[in-house]
């Protein structure tokens, strides 16, 4: 049922419906891409087959354009394998950080089985395959669209990935650019 009529069957007003469903205080609600909120019935909560939560992250706010692009072609790639969007989440931040808000709320979720990603460090940086294990257990998969193949390059972007993260605490995010450059093209010219 759409958000209004839950809002209606309870003697609320839309807004405050409107606002519980922000807050997350409608465990079975979801938003279809085109905006309406749909809050299930309890007893239509037994099949989650197919009911996806997107997750997109960029790691700053210079990259917020590409947060916006990164979601859509998530949801459009949901709609095309005919999963149903339960929610979709952006969130800036380093995927090296364990401690993001919105990454956090998804992970106790009990609302989808699908969490879609577009790739692996879009999740997280490290321990994705321990948040694999997790969700397996769980009953849910995670999906990635784009499963980058050449484990070379691979670890070469995590060890880039590491560095970059301890360079921008010890010196600075300008100074970092510079000497992460640097490694980076040692890296090139040495011996690999």
């Amino acid at each position: 049922m759409k958000l209004s009529v839950y809002a209606k069957k309870l003697g609320i007003s839309y807004k405050t419906a409107w606002r519980m469903w922000k807050d997350g205080n409608i465990e079975n609600a979801y938003q279809l891409p085109t905006g309406t909120v749909i809050v299930e019935e309890p007893n239509q909560r037994q099949n989650l087959n197919n009911v996806v939560c997107i997750y997109s992250r960029v790691s700053s706010s210079e990259n917020k354009s590409n947060l916006e692009k990164q979601s859509k072609r998530l949801e459009e790639y949901a709609v095309l394998r005919g999963y149903k969007i339960y929610k979709s989440v952006k969130e800036i931040g380093s995927g090296l950080n364990d401690n993001r808000k919105l990454l956090s709320k998804i992970l106790i979720d009990n609302n989808y089985n699908i969490l879609l990603v577009e790739h692996k460090d879009r999740l997280t940086r490290f321990g994705f395959n321990y948040i694999d294990i997790l969700f397996k257990s769980m009953g849910k998969t995670i999906e990635v669209v784009n499963i980058s193949r050449d484990d070379n390059n691979d670890l070469m972007d995590d060890f880039i990935s590491v560095i970059t993260s301890f360079c921008a605490r010890i010196y600075g995010q300008r100074r970092c650019k510079r000497k992460t450059e640097k490694i980076i093209q040692e890296l090139k010219t040495g011996d690999t």
